[in-house]
């Protein structure tokens, strides 16, 4: 008969969690994570067969928390810019996790067009949203990936600490990429 889990699976996840908010990923480890929950790193592999499962885990734990971000971000008009500004508030509010998920070396290099909507599962939301302004499909893309690169900029500085902006001045950056993108775009300027 295995032994009874001192521990539930969500209780480690969450223990995970914290271990990298405090230290960053690098610092999760079996010994780390006993230490977290007052225990040896043996209750673990009671309820995970490896660290590599808790990682995979963990990771899922914290684009749930990500989506939440984001999903405040679609209650705004326009939505893309809610998105954007929700973005940079995770990275500003949760800058190890924001770091796990997008400032992670990947396996693949996929390329930008096959990027946005596996990082946003919400993409053709906001496309529709950049769209509503009269442009097409084409256009509506091209915006979009030139004003998620300028967020995903913003959000790495906010993140590893470069710099400090406030909610007001994000929003006016957004504002001002936006109308200036815009503007090269219906006079049928190349971006």
């Amino acid at each position: 008969m295995p032994p009874k889990a001192k521990f539930s699976k969500e209780e480690i996840v969450s223990a995970a969690l914290d271990i990298i908010r405090e230290n960053g990923v690098s610092e999760l480890t079996a010994r780390a994570l006993g230490k977290k929950l007052g225990s040896s790193a043996c209750p673990i592999f009671t309820v995970f067969d490896t660290m590599e499962e808790v990682m995979r885990e963990t990771v899922k734990a914290a684009n749930r928390l990500y989506d939440k971000y984001i999903a405040e971000g679609l209650k705004d008009t326009p939505a893309f810019k809610g998105v954007g500004m929700q973005y940079i508030a995770f990275a500003i509010e949760e800058p190890k996790l924001f770091q796990l998920l997008f400032m992670t070396e990947r396996g693949q290099n996929p390329t930008m067009e096959n990027v946005l909507p596996v990082i946003d599962a919400n993409y053709p939301m906001i496309l529709s949203s950049v769209k509503s302004y009269g442009l097409s499909d084409e256009n509506a893309g091209k915006l979009y990936k030139h004003l998620w690169v300028y967020s995903h900029g913003i959000a790495v500085l906010c993140a590893t600490r470069v710099c400090s902006l406030t909610v007001g001045e994000i929003g006016n950056m957004l504002t001002e990429i936006f109308i200036a993108l815009l503007k090269e775009i219906k006079a049928g300027e190349k971006i």
